[in-house]
């Protein structure tokens, strides 16, 4: 039987989880809720099924036949508006795919992982950089041991982007996906460093942006991998969204911005291999990685794996909110955060 799930937040994002669930056979949208009614009912009048103006009304009237839910609220730094609505729809015993970041505040990702672990729910983040055909070609590669011992990883993500709701907008906004990444490759971080600077502002306070719009983030992780992460507001997208690098005592491999190609380069060879995402059947444009993830989630969630096995869960989405919040605590303290301690 198709899984039954309501899109909650009926922005940009809502509008492209609700269409993917529309048209998925493992899925059946029942409708959409938003606390801007009007929202919710432009949403569910295009797909032809119910809305609601709250959490609260919505359990009310499908509660019992509801079975999951996408979080697509907004709030500060993207991810202010998400914890009422999780906890509520966890609460009620909901698997959730939320967006990201899981969370602004560390202390309330927490609080929804814990309330997850305790209801048996699935949870999951839609961290969906790492479900692109060339990023799990290049997770294969690494199992397969084609790089030897991982030592490097190089990241970088850049974006004009022109908003700012806070001073930390820049880092929690937009690198839940850059860490992410970097940790699907890489594993748990031990120790994180970061440097940031404000980009110069005609109109903003001193001349400059409100938030930390460019960043250089240093990461040990626990298996004694060196990562970097080049992180900035205030470029030209055109260029290249996004680009990782992994390098072992093996070989290297490059995956160029994001789901496009993927290089490896071995250590004692001049043949390379390159795989570019039209010859693995993947997809055409970036907003097809939406597909790809929530996918996942629907046929994990159906074959009822177990908690542990959802990728980009919701421990996950933690995992790298608690990069963010120790690159900022390094910042401000001026020091190195040993997550190892803090945990």
């Amino acid at each position: 039987m198709p899984l039954k799930v309501a899109v909650v937040g009926c922005g940009g994002i809502g509008n492209t989880h609700g269409p993917i669930y529309k048209k998925h056979p493992l899925a059946e949208l029942v409708g959409y809720c938003d606390i801007i009614p009007e929202k919710a009912t432009k949403s569910a009048e295009r797909d032809g099924v119910k809305h609601w103006p709250s959490v609260q009304a919505m359990l009310q009237d499908v509660g019992g036949e509801l079975e999951a839910v996408s979080i697509c609220s907004a709030g500060a730094d993207n991810g202010g508006d998400h914890y009422t609505p999780t906890m509520e729809c966890l609460e009620a015993g909901l698997h959730v795919l939320g967006e990201k970041p899981i969370s602004n505040s560390v202390e309330h990702a927490r609080e929804m992982v814990a309330k997850a672990q305790e209801k048996g729910v699935y949870y999951g983040i839609n961290l969906n950089h790492r479900f692109t055909p060339p990023a799990s070609k290049a997770k294969e590669w690494m199992k397969e041991g084609r790089l030897g011992t991982p030592l490097l990883c190089n990241m970088t993500m850049w974006i004009d982007n022109p908003n700012e709701s806070s001073p930390w907008f820049h880092i929690r906004a937009l690198h839940p996906h850059s860490l992410d990444v970097m940790r699907f490759f890489c594993g748990n971080a031990r120790k994180v460093q970061a440097f940031f600077n404000h980009a110069p502002k005609a109109d903003g306070p001193d001349g400059k942006r409100v938030c930390w719009s460019n960043a250089q983030v240093n990461i040990l992780f626990e298996n004694g991998v060196v990562g970097h992460l080049t992180g900035s507001y205030d470029t030209n997208t055109a260029h290249n969204l996004e680009r990782c690098e992994v390098m072992g005592t093996d070989g290297r491999f490059v995956l160029d911005n994001c789901f496009e190609e993927l290089t490896f380069y071995p250590r004692r060879s001049m043949e390379l291999t390159v795989i570019k995402n039209s010859i693995m059947g993947g997809i055409s444009g970036f907003g097809e990685t939406f597909d790809k993830r929530i996918n996942r989630w629907l046929e994990q969630v159906t074959a009822k794996v177990p908690r542990e096995e959802i990728e980009a869960s919701g421990e996950d989405g933690l995992a790298v909110q608690e990069i963010i919040e120790a690159a900022i605590s390094s910042w401000e303290g001026n020091c190195v955060v040993d997550l190892t301690a803090a945990g």
